[in-house]
């Protein structure tokens, strides 16, 4: 009989070495680059979004920052009004670190007493969590500022004498001497004052007589360019710094109008006092 038969069954020899040899599976790569992509593609949008975060910390805490103008007391340079697209307008941080404001400039300032708070609401919610959110989001300018920031133009600074009398048809006076204010729109004050039947925008002054005032060092005075519609240094003289506003509690120079588009340009410094 054949050795390699067994019961009519052919029986094939096996190699001892091949049975001992390791086997290898082939396998889809792509299966473990898929969560390694999808974190490095986390982490790269991470380090993305903290770059941009804190681009614009710093930009909003020492350069530049943007602001809605609340109201119309600065048209026709500014446009602000209930129910309107308010003017965004882009504030300097820095000017004032080098120099001190100078008449003719338009300035952002937070309220230095509580006489100009007005009918001002703080834009803060009550829940104290969503407080917190709010306060962080405002370091980069997603969110306002927790203070009544207002918009005026430099008309006086430290150590000058301000002045209007209605009588003498001179209009604002600094040191004696009458402004030339170009950006003053005479045609808007006198149909404020033709709407009101008198009670705002008459005279010279466009308003009641003030002063003489004179402005402290490190102050300033300012005023609306809408003179007859406007709450500014004159609505309070009565208040403990005679409505001037010190320098430190400006924020910074109004150097452009961002939106609306079609107002989009520059804010320019037109010294009154010449």
């Amino acid at each position: 009989m054949d050795d390699d038969k067994m019961n009519g069954d052919e029986t094939t020899p096996v190699d001892a070495d091949a049975a001992d040899e390791p086997k290898f599976v082939i396998k889809d790569e792509s299966e473990d680059d898929e969560p390694k992509k999808s974190g490095r593609f986390l982490r790269e949008i991470a380090i993305i979004v903290a770059i941009v975060l804190g681009l614009m910390f710093v930009f909003t805490q020492f350069f530049f920052r943007q602001y809605v103008v609340p109201s119309e007391s600065m048209e026709p340079t500014l446009m602000g009004c209930t129910g309107c697209s308010n003017d965004r307008i882009v504030v300097d941080k820095m000017v004032y670190r080098f120099s001190d404001p100078e008449p003719g400039d338009v300035v952002v300032f937070k309220a230095p007493t509580s006489s100009w708070d007005g009918t001002w609401v703080s834009p803060r919610s009550s829940n104290p969590v969503v407080h917190k959110i709010q306060d962080v989001l405002s370091w980069f300018s997603l969110s306002p500022p927790d203070e009544n920031n207002l918009v005026k133009r430099v008309i006086a600074v430290g150590g000058q004498t301000v002045q209007c009398t209605n009588a003498d048809g001179k209009g604002v006076t600094v040191n004696g001497k009458p402004l030339d204010e170009p950006y003053i729109d005479k045609s808007m004050q006198v149909n404020t004052n033709t709407e009101t039947d008198g009670a705002l925008g008459g005279g010279s002054c466009y308003g009641s007589d003030f002063g003489p005032v004179k402005v402290p060092d490190g102050n300033v005075w300012v005023m609306g360019d809408n003179r007859s519609n406007s709450a500014d240094s004159r609505a309070h003289v009565d208040d403990e710094l005679q409505g001037t506003i010190p320098v430190s509690d400006i924020r910074g120079k109004v150097r452009f109008i961002l939106y609306p588009f079609s107002r989009f340009g520059g804010v320019g410094s037109v010294n009154p006092q010449g």
